[in-house]
């Protein structure tokens, strides 16, 4: 483990402003102070010549010593927001040792010495470096009079040399093509620009456009990997590097994609600040504000100011008050606190300083009405909304009296068009939804909000998503159900999935197509974080009930589902150490007249998480009746909503014909 070096006291936060901030009580004073109290801590481990920052920690694969670039890196970034944002003001001399630290890196780049940082290979092959040299161009290029000019133009010289070396080499098929193009846009910056800076410039806009699905949302390279990297990189980057070169065209490319993708994500931010938790990089924590700042940066954005800086206070808040910075100002890896199943091999101790990113929000002036008028109310803090986003696939879900949102996905997951679909699949992708107060289930645990199929002992997976449909407040998808190694393989099944969400409630019907008669299928929802000890509710009438600290969750089946229990996930959530899980069980062709493999079965389930306390039974809120692949729903209120399959399946898989409509009754 790293040993630090003796520092002055960590800053202290200033005193809360409620008149200004009524809701966090937090003002640009505090992200300041937030961010000296992150650099003064994470300083303390930077070897002598100040060029790597050895966090104390797990190493990631890259090894060690790129796990010092990164802890350097991500931190200089910070270093970088929070002296720019104050026209160069550095009271605590960060930048003149991030300076030195940068000229000694580059000094004998490769070298086994303790300073000398490791060169920019291909993704791969020691690819981490060039990640970390987007941090390192754009701290750079935001402190340019303070840092890169005050450096020898030898010491330039070799800084170039090594930022070239991101130029040279082959990125992974994602946003990684974007750190070239921040890299060259620092070297323009500073008149250095060629042909090769150019090239990597024009190649990254080029897949960006080809990776835009619409309704402001990028896939992270082929596929449908939908999550935070499209606010904290896909926007980011090119959108920044368009504000710094003040490049008006692409600023009017880009920048109508951002603000009509803040329109919903604006609603993925609890009442509470905490941001939806879904998708890879949670560690990276508060950086998930990022592009709700960027959008006030550049202008692009439908949010007020004082709506934007809540988002912004909450996000950064709700982690501050929740142990991430600890005691001794680090961001550990995890999200509140270490929370295994939460990383990526690719995790190192320096990797959630990309929470920096979050501090974009400094070059926000601060005579900007972001900071100076009186924070407003979160998006969610509103009437209860739907929200359908059919180009990623996913459904927004929001309830004003608790604050909560849900993602429920329909289209996001992790897997390139050359891979194969492999069990047990991504817990922070697979899963059928997502909130901003509970998380997965481990990979080896019970999962939650899900649908599988049992056969030899194994359940099956849901990995690659396939988008069937949608509608104002609906969602549907596909998938072929995928087991593990010594399950079955069913070539022609599928499972088809929808969500209907009402209010607090998820209908949720599936339809299974191609699968055995006799199957067993399964159908978890929301896991609640609780004591070991907990004693879960199982009512009569088939409803599972599990209170926690800040959530209920019930599961109720309404057709098709035989039995309910409850089961453990003792690797817990990141939201505690151990989690129930609610769960449905129905077999395949159970109970109808004439079953067909080829016409499939239908299971249908009404889900709710909800903060509000003494949440009514499920039971009862609807009514449900189900003829073939037709089921239609009567709501407490009398509106009606009917599913329709359609029953036809010739042609493309999942081209089935669904429809769903509404009448009031």
């Amino acid at each position: 483990m790293a040993t630090p070096m003796p520092e002055h006291p960590l800053p202290t936060a200033p005193e809360e402003d409620r008149t200004l901030s009524p809701h966090t009580g937090y003002t640009r004073a505090h992200w300041e102070a937030t961010g000296d109290r992150l650099l003064a801590a994470a300083l303390r481990y930077a070897t002598p010549g100040h060029a790597l920052i050895d966090l104390p920690g797990p190493p990631s694969q890259s090894g060690v010593r790129s796990d010092g670039l990164e802890g350097f890196a991500r931190t200089f970034l910070l270093a970088a927001f929070r002296t720019a944002g104050a026209s160069g003001k550095d009271p605590h001399g960060f930048l003149e040792r991030y300076t030195a630290g940068v000229a000694r890196g580059t000094r004998t780049p490769g070298r086994d010495d303790a300073e000398s940082w490791p060169e920019i290979g291909h993704h791969g092959i020691q690819g981490q470096p060039m990640v970390e040299s987007a941090s390192v161009a754009l701290a750079l290029r935001l402190t340019t009079p303070w840092t890169w000019d005050t450096l020898p133009a030898a010491d330039q010289d070799r800084v170039e040399q090594w930022l070239r070396g991101a130029l040279r080499h082959t990125p992974a098929p994602n946003n990684w093509y974007l750190f070239p193009l921040t890299v060259a846009g620092f070297l323009e910056s500073v008149g250095r620009g060629d042909a090769e800076t150019r090239g990597a410039i024009d190649r990254a806009l080029g897949l960006l456009d080809g990776w835009y699905q619409g309704q402001g949302w990028y896939s992270d390279g082929d596929g449908r990997s939908f999550d935070h990297y499209n606010g904290w990189a896909l926007h980011f980057y090119p959108l920044l590097h368009a504000h710094l070169t003040g490049d008006r065209a692409l600023l009017d490319r880009l920048g109508p994609r951002l603000r009509e993708f803040l329109e919903g994500f604006a609603l993925l931010f609890d009442a509470n600040g905490a941001p939806i938790h879904h998708g890879r990089s949670l560690t990276y924590r508060f950086a998930a504000v990022t592009a709700v700042a960027l959008g006030a940066l550049t202008g692009e954005t439908p949010l007020d100011p004082g709506v934007t800086r809540r988002i912004l206070s909450g996000g950064l808040r709700h982690f501050v008050d929740r142990g991430a910075p600890t005691a001794d100002g680090l961001l550990g890896l995890g999200w509140y606190g270490p929370h295994e199943a939460t990383l990526q091999r690719y995790s190192g101790p320096g990797s959630p300083y990309w929470a920096s990113k979050g501090f974009l929000s400094l070059l926000i002036p601060a005579d900007d009405p972001v900071w100076t008028v009186t924070e407003g109310s979160a998006p969610v803090e509103g009437a209860d909304r739907v929200l359908a986003l059919p180009a990623p696939g996913l459904l927004v879900q929001t309830t004003g009296g608790d604050g909560l949102a849900r993602l429920h996905n329909h289209g996001s997951y992790k897997l390139d068009s050359r891979e194969p679909e492999r069990a047990p699949g991504n817990p922070l992708y697979a899963r059928l939804a997502y909130s901003t107060r509970t998380g997965p289930t481990g990979a080896a645990n019970a999962a939650d909000n899900h649908v599988a199929l049992s056969a030899r002992g194994l359940r099956s997976a849901r990995v690659r998503i396939h988008p069937l449909g949608a509608g104002r407040d609906w969602l549907a998808s596909w998938h072929r159900p995928v087991f593990p190694a010594g399950g079955p393989v069913f070539p022609s099944a599928r499972i088809e999935s929808l969500t209907l969400a009402r209010g607090r409630f998820e209908l949720r019907v599936h339809r299974t197509v191609g699968v055995p008669v006799g199957t067993p299928v399964h159908h978890s929802g929301w896991a609640v974080a609780v004591s070991p000890g907990a004693v879960p509710e199982v009512q009569e009438g088939s409803e599972v009930r599990l209170d926690g600290a800040e959530v209920t969750s019930q599961l109720v089946g309404l057709h098709g589902w035989e039995t309910q229990c409850v089961v453990r996930a003792p690797q817990g959530t990141a939201y505690g150490a151990w989690a129930l899980v609610p769960e449905l069980t129905g077999v395949v062709g159970a109970g109808a007249e004439v079953e067909s493999e080829g016409e499939g079965t239908v299971f249908v389930a009404l889900a709710s998480l909800t903060g509000e306390e003494g949440a009514a039974p499920l039971a009862g809120q609807v009514g449900v009746e189900v003829s073939g692949l037709v089921v239609a729903v009567r709501w407490g209120d009398g509106v009606r909503t009917v599913v329709d399959f359609g029953g036809g399946v010739g042609g493309a898989v999942g081209a089935c014909g669904l429809s769903v409509t509404e009448e009031s009754v």
